[in-house]
């Protein structure tokens, strides 16, 4: 039964409409005689409707927010399994009308020499003529699963990395907050207070991230002048500074429909980052580590160095943002795609010319000759897989 609340999440409205799609499907299904066999696959498919159903309704309540990923694996996951069996129960005009975008998912997510893969190319022409048997009907159900299946194992790639990024933020931000609090408490143990050249050869002036002391002793350790506001400063100081990175990797992102959120995760790593590679920064300024600059000469140079330091963050983080790229663009077909896989027969296109192969592979799966067991692989087949082949 329907929920009578309206979907909270767009990625939920998009869901209920396909267990709706797939309700009536079975409910079709199960107006036909049917035998024994066919009683189980009707109440498999309802069983995981429901749970479908229920996942795309529950409210987490206080767990809403880390629960998300949960309720959405768990729709997708039973949505997937009621497609599988659907191909089982269909008639054989349904089955064969269905065969395309079983093949699109197929290409998308299995290998090139997949010997599910390379069978049902071969079985493709045979089957939207209407020839199609038992064997056809469940060849479609496994190569079905196992595009599924390894839409899964991308996804789960893509979860992995979101959650490394969301630890390694969470470090970093510990990390930060530590040493906020350890300048609080003991200023003069990491202080960032210089003493530039200059004035008479009685005094100095010593220069803070936070003040500016003039005409003090000859003798005055920089130290001693430190305040615990000084780390907390240039902190906020290299924020700054990886803001403006982030906002300048705004271009490079690609929107995705990813249900993980992977280059959020990797931009908000930027902002903690920022401020801990600003304060190591100035730390090696101050222990003369960077050759030519030992002192600053004001307090709003000190801070400038500090929001530099800040951005230049994005020299590590960068390989972070690349390998989120890479990530995503190993996921060969969208979630949505999956909630609705009707849409892929549209790319897959009408069925191989007559200049293909006899048996129904297109020009990238035509087979070449049989590999060292027999099977038939793809000509020019690369153990890669490819959108689309």
């Amino acid at each position: 039964m329907a929920s009578g609340r309206p979907p909270r999440t767009a990625w939920r409205a998009k869901a209920r409409a396909r267990i709706a799609y797939l309700e009536a499907e079975l409910e079709h299904e199960s107006t036909r005689r049917a035998p024994d066999h066919r009683t189980a696959l009707i109440e498999g498919m309802r069983s995981h409707l429901e749970k479908a159903r229920a996942a795309a309704d529950e409210d987490f309540g206080w767990r809403k927010p880390w629960s998300g990923s949960a309720a959405r694996e768990g729709v997708c996951s039973n949505i997937r399994s009621a497609e599988v069996l659907l191909i089982q129960l269909v008639s054989a005009e349904e089955a064969a009308g269905r065969a395309h975008e079983v093949m699109a998912l197929v290409k998308d997510h299995l290998e090139a020499d997949d010997p599910r893969r390379v069978r049902l190319a071969l079985r493709l022409r045979p089957i939207i003529s209407g020839d199609i048997t038992t064997s056809d009907r469940d060849l479609m159900a496994r190569a079905l699963d196992a595009a599924y299946s390894s839409l899964d194992d991308e996804l789960a790639r893509v979860r992995s990395l979101r959650n490394i990024l969301w630890v390694a933020t969470a470090l970093v931000v510990v990390g930060v907050v530590n040493l906020a609090l350890y300048g609080w408490l003991s200023p003069s143990s990491l202080s960032l207070c210089f003493s530039p050249q200059g004035g008479s050869g009685d005094t100095v002036t010593v220069v803070c991230p936070t003040a500016e002391y003039h005409n003090q002793p000859a003798d005055t350790d920089p130290s001693r002048l430190a305040r615990g506001t000084d780390i907390l400063t240039v902190e906020i100081a290299g924020l700054a500074g990886a803001a403006l990175t982030v906002i300048a990797s705004l271009r490079r992102i690609r929107g995705t429909d990813s249900p993980y959120m992977l280059p959020l995760a990797s931009a908000v790593l930027k902002l903690p980052t920022g401020a801990l590679s600003a304060f190591l920064g100035l730390l090696l300024i101050r222990g003369a580590f960077v050759p030519g600059l030992s002192d600053l000469d004001s307090r709003a140079q000190v801070l400038a160095w500090a929001a530099a330091f800040g951005a230049a963050q994005h020299l590590v983080t960068r390989l972070v943002d690349d390998r989120a790229q890479m990530t995503l663009s190993e996921v060969r077909s969208t979630t949505g795609a999956v909630i609705d896989p009707e849409k892929l027969a549209v790319r897959e296109g009408p069925p191989a010319s007559a200049t293909g192969s006899p048996n129904g592979a297109g020009p990238h799966d035509e087979p070449h000759g049989p590999d060292g067991d027999g099977e038939p692989v793809p000509d020019g087949g690369s153990p890669h897989r490819r959108s689309g082949a």
